[in-house]
Protein backbone atom coordinates (compact mmCIF):
# COMPACT_ATOMS: atom_id res chain seq x y z
CA UNK A 1 0.00 0.00 0.00
CA UNK A 2 1.25 3.46 -0.90
CA UNK A 3 0.97 5.41 2.34
CA UNK A 4 -0.33 8.82 1.31
CA UNK A 5 -0.80 11.68 3.77
CA UNK A 6 -4.56 11.17 3.56
CA UNK A 7 -4.32 7.45 4.39
CA UNK A 8 -2.00 8.08 7.34
CA UNK A 9 -4.14 10.90 8.73
CA UNK A 10 -7.25 8.72 8.46
CA UNK A 11 -5.34 5.97 10.33
CA UNK A 12 -4.44 8.23 13.27
CA UNK A 13 -7.97 9.64 13.49
CA UNK A 14 -9.33 6.08 13.65
CA UNK A 15 -6.48 4.97 15.97
CA UNK A 16 -5.84 2.06 13.60
CA UNK A 17 -3.39 -0.38 15.22
CA UNK A 18 -2.75 -2.15 11.89
CA UNK A 19 -0.49 0.78 10.92
CA UNK A 20 1.79 0.29 13.95
CA UNK A 21 5.44 0.27 12.89
CA UNK A 22 4.77 1.78 9.46
CA UNK A 23 5.08 5.44 10.42
CA UNK A 24 5.10 7.94 13.29
CA UNK A 25 3.04 11.11 13.66
CA UNK A 26 5.22 14.13 14.48
CA UNK A 27 3.28 17.16 15.72
CA UNK A 28 4.98 20.45 14.82
CA UNK A 29 3.08 22.58 17.36
CA UNK A 30 3.97 20.45 20.40
CA UNK A 31 7.26 18.84 19.35
CA UNK A 32 5.88 15.38 20.21
CA UNK A 33 5.84 12.22 18.09
CA UNK A 34 3.27 9.43 18.47
CA UNK A 35 2.18 6.00 17.31
CA UNK A 36 -0.61 5.80 14.70
CA UNK A 37 -2.93 4.40 17.40
CA UNK A 38 -2.28 7.13 20.00
CA UNK A 39 -5.42 8.08 21.93
CA UNK A 40 -4.37 11.70 22.47
CA UNK A 41 -6.36 14.48 20.80
CA UNK A 42 -5.57 14.71 17.08
CA UNK A 43 -3.97 17.88 15.70
CA UNK A 44 -4.90 19.49 12.40
CA UNK A 45 -3.34 17.86 9.36
CA UNK A 46 -1.31 20.99 8.52
CA UNK A 47 0.43 20.70 11.91
CA UNK A 48 1.66 17.16 11.27
CA UNK A 49 4.54 15.54 9.44
CA UNK A 50 4.65 11.76 9.02
CA UNK A 51 8.05 10.13 9.53
CA UNK A 52 9.07 6.52 8.96
CA UNK A 53 11.30 5.88 11.97
CA UNK A 54 11.78 6.95 15.57
CA UNK A 55 15.34 7.84 14.59
CA UNK A 56 14.06 10.45 12.12
CA UNK A 57 11.73 11.90 14.76
CA UNK A 58 14.50 12.24 17.35
CA UNK A 59 16.94 13.74 14.84
CA UNK A 60 14.34 16.38 13.98
CA UNK A 61 14.00 17.31 17.64
CA UNK A 62 10.69 15.59 18.46
CA UNK A 63 10.12 13.99 21.88
CA UNK A 64 8.30 10.72 22.55
CA UNK A 65 4.61 11.08 23.52
CA UNK A 66 3.89 10.16 27.16
CA UNK A 67 0.40 8.92 26.25
CA UNK A 68 1.28 6.23 23.68
CA UNK A 69 5.02 5.87 24.51
CA UNK A 70 6.12 5.16 20.92
CA UNK A 71 9.54 3.86 21.96
CA UNK A 72 8.43 1.48 24.72
CA UNK A 73 7.97 -1.61 22.58
CA UNK A 74 10.48 -1.00 19.81
CA UNK A 75 11.20 -4.46 18.28
CA UNK A 76 9.55 -6.14 21.27
CA UNK A 77 9.49 -9.93 21.31
CA UNK A 78 5.92 -11.13 20.59
CA UNK A 79 4.39 -12.49 23.82
CA UNK A 80 3.63 -15.89 22.29
CA UNK A 81 7.29 -16.25 21.22
CA UNK A 82 8.53 -15.07 24.62
CA UNK A 83 6.51 -17.83 26.30
CA UNK A 84 8.32 -20.46 24.22
CA UNK A 85 11.71 -18.83 24.92
CA UNK A 86 10.94 -18.83 28.67
CA UNK A 87 9.98 -22.51 28.60
CA UNK A 88 13.19 -23.33 26.77
CA UNK A 89 15.22 -21.32 29.30
CA UNK A 90 13.69 -23.26 32.18
CA UNK A 91 14.29 -26.63 30.51
CA UNK A 92 16.86 -26.58 27.65
CA UNK A 93 16.28 -30.29 26.94
CA UNK A 94 12.79 -29.51 25.55
CA UNK A 95 12.52 -29.96 21.78
CA UNK A 96 9.78 -27.86 20.19
CA UNK A 97 8.88 -29.48 16.89
CA UNK A 98 6.57 -27.95 14.28
CA UNK A 99 3.61 -29.88 15.71
CA UNK A 100 4.31 -28.54 19.23
CA UNK A 101 4.50 -24.97 17.93
CA UNK A 102 1.19 -25.30 16.05
CA UNK A 103 -0.43 -26.62 19.23
CA UNK A 104 0.59 -23.33 20.85
CA UNK A 105 -0.91 -21.35 17.98
CA UNK A 106 2.46 -20.55 16.37
CA UNK A 107 3.08 -21.09 12.68
CA UNK A 108 6.62 -22.59 12.40
CA UNK A 109 7.56 -20.44 9.41
CA UNK A 110 6.55 -17.33 11.36
CA UNK A 111 8.83 -17.99 14.34
CA UNK A 112 11.59 -19.10 11.97
CA UNK A 113 11.49 -15.78 10.10
CA UNK A 114 11.41 -13.82 13.38
CA UNK A 115 14.46 -15.66 14.77
CA UNK A 116 16.37 -15.24 11.50
CA UNK A 117 15.65 -11.50 11.52
CA UNK A 118 16.39 -10.88 15.21
CA UNK A 119 18.95 -13.55 16.14
CA UNK A 120 20.50 -14.44 12.79
CA UNK A 121 19.65 -18.13 13.25
CA UNK A 122 16.53 -20.28 12.89
CA UNK A 123 14.46 -21.27 15.92
CA UNK A 124 15.63 -24.89 15.57
CA UNK A 125 19.26 -23.73 15.60
CA UNK A 126 18.48 -21.55 18.61
CA UNK A 127 17.12 -24.58 20.46
CA UNK A 128 20.22 -26.67 19.64
CA UNK A 129 22.49 -23.84 20.78
CA UNK A 130 20.61 -23.52 24.04
CA UNK A 131 20.83 -27.27 24.72
CA UNK A 132 24.54 -27.46 23.97
CA UNK A 133 25.24 -24.36 26.08
CA UNK A 134 23.39 -25.90 29.02
CA UNK A 135 25.36 -29.11 28.57
CA UNK A 136 28.63 -27.19 28.49
CA UNK A 137 27.88 -25.58 31.85
CA UNK A 138 26.98 -28.93 33.42
CA UNK A 139 30.28 -30.46 32.26
CA UNK A 140 32.15 -27.44 33.67
CA UNK A 141 30.36 -28.04 36.97
CA UNK A 142 31.65 -31.60 37.12
CA UNK A 143 28.79 -33.71 35.69
CA UNK A 144 29.71 -36.69 33.52
CA UNK A 145 29.67 -36.38 29.73
CA UNK A 146 27.36 -39.40 29.34
CA UNK A 147 24.77 -38.15 31.83
CA UNK A 148 24.92 -34.63 30.40
CA UNK A 149 24.47 -35.81 26.80
CA UNK A 150 21.29 -37.76 27.45
CA UNK A 151 19.94 -35.22 29.92
CA UNK A 152 20.30 -32.56 27.21
CA UNK A 153 18.09 -34.60 24.88
CA UNK A 154 20.75 -36.09 22.60
CA UNK A 155 20.06 -39.63 21.43
CA UNK A 156 23.71 -40.69 21.10
CA UNK A 157 27.07 -39.80 22.57
CA UNK A 158 28.58 -39.44 19.10
CA UNK A 159 25.90 -36.95 18.06
CA UNK A 160 26.48 -34.99 21.25
CA UNK A 161 30.25 -35.07 20.77
CA UNK A 162 30.07 -33.85 17.17
CA UNK A 163 27.69 -31.00 18.02
CA UNK A 164 29.74 -30.00 21.07
CA UNK A 165 32.97 -29.91 19.07
CA UNK A 166 31.41 -27.92 16.21
CA UNK A 167 30.34 -25.21 18.68
CA UNK A 168 33.25 -25.10 21.15
CA UNK A 169 36.10 -26.44 19.02
CA UNK A 170 36.98 -29.11 21.59
CA UNK A 171 35.59 -32.49 22.61
CA UNK A 172 33.20 -32.74 25.60
CA UNK A 173 35.98 -34.33 27.67
CA UNK A 174 38.07 -31.18 27.22
CA UNK A 175 35.08 -28.93 27.93
CA UNK A 176 36.38 -27.96 31.36
CA UNK A 177 39.36 -26.29 29.71
CA UNK A 178 37.16 -24.05 27.55
CA UNK A 179 35.76 -20.68 28.62
CA UNK A 180 32.33 -19.40 27.64
CA UNK A 181 30.65 -16.03 27.11
CA UNK A 182 26.86 -15.99 27.30
CA UNK A 183 24.98 -13.78 24.87
CA UNK A 184 21.40 -12.52 24.91
CA UNK A 185 19.18 -9.96 23.18
CA UNK A 186 17.66 -7.09 25.19
CA UNK A 187 14.93 -4.75 23.97
CA UNK A 188 15.27 -1.06 24.83
CA UNK A 189 13.40 2.09 23.80
CA UNK A 190 16.26 2.85 21.39
CA UNK A 191 16.29 -0.55 19.73
CA UNK A 192 17.68 -4.02 20.32
CA UNK A 193 20.94 -4.49 22.21
CA UNK A 194 23.26 -7.49 22.41
CA UNK A 195 24.58 -8.27 25.88
CA UNK A 196 27.44 -10.65 26.66
CA UNK A 197 28.51 -11.82 30.09
CA UNK A 198 30.94 -14.11 31.88
CA UNK A 199 30.75 -15.31 35.48
CA UNK A 200 32.51 -12.09 36.50
CA UNK A 201 30.09 -9.66 34.85
CA UNK A 202 28.88 -7.92 31.70
CA UNK A 203 31.62 -7.78 29.08
CA UNK A 204 29.67 -6.30 26.15
CA UNK A 205 26.52 -4.23 25.68
CA UNK A 206 25.94 -2.76 22.23
CA UNK A 207 23.13 -1.81 19.87
CA UNK A 208 22.71 -4.47 17.19
CA UNK A 209 23.12 -1.99 14.33
CA UNK A 210 26.54 -0.77 15.46
CA UNK A 211 29.01 -1.30 12.60
CA UNK A 212 31.77 -2.40 14.99
CA UNK A 213 29.65 -5.05 16.74
CA UNK A 214 31.05 -8.07 14.86
CA UNK A 215 34.61 -6.84 15.43
CA UNK A 216 33.88 -6.30 19.12
CA UNK A 217 32.43 -9.80 19.52
CA UNK A 218 35.54 -11.34 17.93
CA UNK A 219 37.78 -9.13 20.07
CA UNK A 220 36.15 -10.04 23.39
CA UNK A 221 36.19 -13.76 22.50
CA UNK A 222 39.91 -13.54 21.72
CA UNK A 223 40.75 -11.47 24.80
CA UNK A 224 38.97 -13.91 27.11
CA UNK A 225 39.92 -17.03 25.11
CA UNK A 226 36.25 -17.99 25.05
CA UNK A 227 33.40 -19.09 22.81
CA UNK A 228 30.30 -16.88 22.56
CA UNK A 229 26.99 -18.76 22.68
CA UNK A 230 23.32 -17.88 23.16
CA UNK A 231 22.47 -18.57 26.77
CA UNK A 232 21.32 -17.42 30.19
CA UNK A 233 23.61 -15.70 32.65
CA UNK A 234 22.87 -14.58 36.24
CA UNK A 235 23.89 -11.00 35.36
CA UNK A 236 21.34 -10.62 32.54
CA UNK A 237 18.29 -10.37 34.79
CA UNK A 238 19.80 -7.54 36.85
CA UNK A 239 21.01 -5.81 33.69
CA UNK A 240 17.58 -5.92 32.06
CA UNK A 241 15.89 -4.61 35.22
CA UNK A 242 18.33 -1.73 35.66
CA UNK A 243 18.21 -0.76 31.98
CA UNK A 244 14.42 -0.61 32.22
CA UNK A 245 14.67 1.68 35.26
CA UNK A 246 17.26 3.86 33.52
CA UNK A 247 15.08 4.44 30.45
CA UNK A 248 12.14 5.33 32.70
CA UNK A 249 14.30 7.98 34.36
CA UNK A 250 14.25 6.08 37.66
CA UNK A 251 17.92 5.01 37.83
CA UNK A 252 21.04 7.18 37.71
CA UNK A 253 23.71 4.60 38.55
CA UNK A 254 24.23 0.96 37.57
CA UNK A 255 25.41 -1.73 39.97
CA UNK A 256 25.69 -4.57 37.45
CA UNK A 257 29.16 -6.18 37.72
CA UNK A 258 31.44 -5.55 34.73
CA UNK A 259 34.19 -7.63 33.12
CA UNK A 260 36.11 -5.30 30.82
CA UNK A 261 39.54 -6.57 29.74
CA UNK A 262 41.76 -3.91 28.17
CA UNK A 263 45.09 -2.11 28.43
CA UNK A 264 46.02 -0.15 31.55
CA UNK A 265 45.35 3.11 29.65
CA UNK A 266 41.94 1.92 28.45
CA UNK A 267 41.01 0.87 31.97
CA UNK A 268 41.97 4.33 33.25
CA UNK A 269 39.85 6.02 30.55
CA UNK A 270 36.83 3.74 31.15
CA UNK A 271 37.05 4.37 34.90
CA UNK A 272 37.06 8.11 34.19
CA UNK A 273 33.95 7.71 32.04
CA UNK A 274 32.16 6.10 34.97
CA UNK A 275 33.02 9.12 37.12
CA UNK A 276 30.96 11.47 34.89
CA UNK A 277 27.78 12.04 36.85
CA UNK A 278 24.31 11.41 35.46
CA UNK A 279 23.04 14.44 33.56
CA UNK A 280 26.56 15.91 33.18
CA UNK A 281 28.91 15.99 30.19
CA UNK A 282 32.65 16.29 29.75
CA UNK A 283 34.82 17.16 26.74
CA UNK A 284 37.58 14.83 25.52
CA UNK A 285 40.14 17.36 26.74
CA UNK A 286 38.52 17.49 30.19
CA UNK A 287 38.55 13.71 30.29
CA UNK A 288 42.27 13.68 29.40
CA UNK A 289 42.93 16.14 32.25
CA UNK A 290 40.90 13.94 34.62
CA UNK A 291 43.31 11.04 34.05
CA UNK A 292 46.35 13.39 34.43
CA UNK A 293 47.24 13.07 30.76
CA UNK A 294 46.22 16.39 29.16
CA UNK A 295 48.28 15.73 26.04
CA UNK A 296 46.44 12.47 25.29
CA UNK A 297 43.17 13.85 23.92
CA UNK A 298 43.27 11.71 20.77
CA UNK A 299 44.26 8.58 22.70
CA UNK A 300 41.40 9.21 25.12
CA UNK A 301 38.96 9.52 22.21
CA UNK A 302 40.26 6.22 20.79
CA UNK A 303 39.87 4.49 24.16
CA UNK A 304 36.31 5.82 24.40
CA UNK A 305 35.62 4.29 21.00
CA UNK A 306 36.95 0.95 22.25
CA UNK A 307 34.43 0.85 25.10
CA UNK A 308 32.36 -2.30 24.56
CA UNK A 309 29.84 -1.66 27.37
CA UNK A 310 27.46 1.10 26.30
CA UNK A 311 25.37 2.99 28.88
CA UNK A 312 26.96 1.24 31.88
CA UNK A 313 30.26 2.89 30.93
CA UNK A 314 28.71 6.18 29.75
CA UNK A 315 30.80 7.28 26.78
CA UNK A 316 27.67 9.10 25.53
CA UNK A 317 28.42 11.79 28.16
CA UNK A 318 31.58 12.92 26.34
CA UNK A 319 31.08 15.75 23.84
CA UNK A 320 33.21 18.06 21.72
CA UNK A 321 35.00 21.04 23.31
CA UNK A 322 32.58 23.31 21.41
CA UNK A 323 29.61 21.60 23.06
CA UNK A 324 28.58 19.72 19.92
CA UNK A 325 27.75 16.02 19.86
CA UNK A 326 30.56 13.98 18.34
CA UNK A 327 31.40 10.34 17.72
CA UNK A 328 29.13 7.72 19.24
CA UNK A 329 29.08 4.11 18.04
CA UNK A 330 25.34 3.81 18.63
CA UNK A 331 24.63 6.85 16.44
CA UNK A 332 24.38 10.55 17.31
CA UNK A 333 20.58 10.34 17.39
CA UNK A 334 20.83 7.91 20.30
CA UNK A 335 23.44 10.07 22.04
CA UNK A 336 21.08 13.04 21.74
CA UNK A 337 18.20 11.02 23.20
CA UNK A 338 20.28 9.73 26.13
CA UNK A 339 21.63 13.16 27.10
CA UNK A 340 18.14 14.70 26.91
CA UNK A 341 16.73 11.82 28.98
CA UNK A 342 19.33 12.41 31.69
CA UNK A 343 18.91 16.19 31.59
CA UNK A 344 15.14 15.87 32.10
CA UNK A 345 15.55 13.55 35.07
CA UNK A 346 18.53 15.20 36.81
Amino acid sequence: MNLTTEIMYKAIVEKDTSFEGQFFTAVKTTGIFCRPSCTARKPKIENIEFLKTAKECILKGYRACKVCNPLASLNETPAIFQQVIDELSENPSIKFKDYDLRQKGIEPSQIRRWFLKNHGITFQAYQRMFRINSAFKKIQNGESVTHTAYDAGFESLSGFGNTFKSVFGVSPKRGKEQHIIDMTRIETPLGTMIACATKEGICLLEFTDRKMLETELKSIAKLLNATIVQGNNPHFELLQMQLGEYFKGERKEFSVPLHTPGTAFQQKVWKALQSIEYGQTRSYREQAITIDSPESVRAVANANGMNRVSLLIPCHRVIGSDGKLTGYGGGLWRKKYLLELEERNS
